[in-house]
């Protein structure tokens, strides 16, 4: 095996164990691009199923909520029995959530299948950045740490295809098929050397880090196994201090918390998720319908499906231009550059549609609208929703990479939810010119909070973007 493995380069073994990650985190686009083709389909008259406008904002919205119970989840199991069975666990819940929506006849069964595709979005968020991470080296971590949200617009867009062709079972049937597929990958990858490190076993720790890296990164192998060494001697000398945190979990927390290197990274990656939350990824994903209604017009004749089509086209595309800007610029420039481009965007749309709603504009060209939102896409995808999935991989410390993964997990539950539950309420209050303003006044708020805050992470190993935090190194002495 070792032989065989030489032959291939660690750049193409990381490749492979990063697709069994990043094909379950297309599962999350998949599930959030369903409801594209889902919800016009409940809406015919012969549909199995009935609802209402508040029935289909609670099946667009609902995964969103429940991606807390996966937080939950998610972190004792890949802190206790390793990433790669929390990555298989997390497939399992997957497939429940497909084959619920295949057997559904009632909104009922609909709302629970959701439910459960929510918990399994919860596990694989708080999972995914955190295992290609370990899983990859710095130099070319930023790229597969990208790869993630190119695979969930892939998710989007192949679910938003079939959507508009084929019966909303039959996607269903699609979509579990290539989950089967993931779990092969991830039965075929091995688990995580950060993890095997923390477990104390060091020899085969050096092997699997060996057989993904190669022998050229073994000095961040060395520091690493020497940081955990360091902190299991420091857990034995201060046994008494554990069997006090353990009788109180909320002391225990409390003096966590306190520490750089575990709020500082919880903080940007808070703004980081809101910021990749109302940047108005939602309205462009599940309500992309409503969205080229107001701004282009319902008498422009336009091909809204095709226009859809095209949009998350536009946004796997954005991706990939993404990754290249991921791996040949720093971080901090990606973060201002397109981030700023997504509040011209914003502030442009309102603009637009103010002015095209109150007849201020001399004339009334439907391209206008289009080339606005394609803006709009090439923003997102290129900077808000991508560095929120490589920065999530790359600023959480060792020791606390579980905690702070569920914790920061919560943040983008609730930030996605509250969302997509107040997209259509905003619009028929504020219209979309109230709301991409409101929209565009948060990303200011996130950018400037984190502008502040965020060190330059750009091929740096995690000890070392850990050490920036604390500001010291780990030492021994």
């Amino acid at each position: 095996m070792e032989s065989k493995n030489r032959r291939i380069s660690p750049f193409a073994i990381q490749c492979f164990v990063s697709a069994g990650v990043t094909f379950n985190m297309a599962g999350m686009g998949l599930v959030m691009g369903f409801v594209t083709g889902l919800l016009p389909q409940l809406r015919r008259p012969d549909s199995i199923i009935q609802i209402d406008d508040t029935t289909g904002s609670w099946i667009a919205s609902l995964p969103g909520f429940t991606i807390i119970v996966g937080n939950f989840i998610a972190p004792s199991i890949m802190g206790k029995f390793g990433r790669r069975t929390a990555n298989l666990c997390s497939l399992a819940v997957s497939v429940t959530g497909w084959l619920c929506i295949v057997f559904s006849n009632t909104v009922t069964i609909l709302l629970l299948a959701r439910f459960i595709q929510g918990i399994a979005m919860g596990m694989i968020g708080a999972l995914g950045p955190i295992l290609i991470g370990e899983y990859t080296s710095p130099k070319n971590r930023g790229l597969f740490l990208m790869s993630i949200s190119v695979n969930i617009s892939l998710g989007i867009f192949t679910i938003q295809a079939l959507g508009a062709f084929l019966y909303w079972k039959t996607c269903a049937l699609i979509c579990i098929g290539i989950v089967l597929l993931t779990v092969l990958l991830v039965i075929l990858s091995p688990e995580s050397p950060t993890f095997l490190a923390d477990k104390e076993r060091y020899d085969e720790c050096r092997k699997v880090f060996n057989y993904l890296r190669g022998d050229t990164e073994n000095e961040e192998l060395e520091k690493m196994i020497a940081a955990k060494m360091l902190l299991k001697k420091e857990q034995i000398i201060k046994t008494d201090m554990m069997k006090e945190m353990l009788l109180s979990k909320f002391d225990y927390f409390k003096k966590t918390s306190k520490k750089k290197e575990f709020f500082k990274p919880l903080l940007i990656m808070f703004h980081i998720f809101i910021m990749a939350q109302w940047c108005g990824v939602n309205i462009l994903t599940s309500f992309t319908t409503n969205l080229f209604e107001k701004v282009v017009g319902l008498d422009a004749g336009i091909n809204i499906p095709l226009m859809i089509v095209l949009v998350g086209l536009h946004r796997v595309l954005g991706n990939i231009v993404g990754m290249v800007f991921i791996k040949t610029l720093r971080r901090r420039v990606v973060l201002f550059t397109t981030i700023s481009l997504n509040v011209v965007a914003l502030f442009a749309i309102a603009a637009y549609t103010y002015a095209r709603d109150n007849n201020y504009l001399p004339f009334d060209e439907p391209a206008v609208g289009i080339i606005l939102v394609h803006i709009h896409m090439f923003s997102v995808a290129t900077g808000a929703i991508p560095l929120a999935f490589v920065l999530a991989g790359e600023l959480f410390p060792m020791e606390y990479k579980s905690l702070c993964g569920g914790i920061s997990m919560i943040f983008y539950s609730l930030s996605l939810f509250s969302n997509m539950k107040t997209v259509l309420l905003l619009f028929n209050t504020w219209g979309i010119s109230g709301t991409y303003c409101l929209y565009a006044g948060v990303v200011v708020y996130c950018l400037v909070v984190v502008g502040v805050l965020l060190p330059e992470t750009k091929d740096k190993t995690l000890l070392d973007i850990e050490e920036g935090f604390r500001g010291k190194k780990l030492s021994s002495s």
